[in-house]
C-alpha cells in the first residue's frame, strides 16, 4: 500500500505542461525495465526546452516552486 501512496506523490509533483518522448510509447508499464531518461523534454507553452520563465524544462526542474508550474 505504501508504494501506491508514494507513486501518487510523485505524480502530484509533475507539471502537466512537461512533455517527453516517453509519453508517446503506448505499452503497459513494466517496473522491471528502468526508464530511459532520455533527457528530451519540452514545455507545452513554449514548445521547446525552456519554460515560459526562461528556465530549463525537465523532470528535475519543473517543480511547484516555479511560477509556470501546473500540477497534474
Amino acid at each position: 500500500m505504501a508504494d501506491i501512496a508514494n507513486s501518487s506523490n510523485v505524480e502530484e509533483m509533475r507539471c502537466r505542461c512537461l512533455r517527453s518522448k516517453e509519453m508517446y510509447i503506448h505499452v503497459e508499464p513494466d517496473l522491471s525495465v528502468p526508464s530511459s531518461h532520455s533527457g528530451l523534454y519540452w514545455c507545452v507553452h513554449t514548445q521547446n526546452c525552456l519554460g515560459p520563465d526562461g528556465r530549463v524544462a525537465d523532470q528535475q526542474s519543473c517543480k511547484p516552486s516555479r511560477v509556470c508550474f501546473e500540477p497534474v
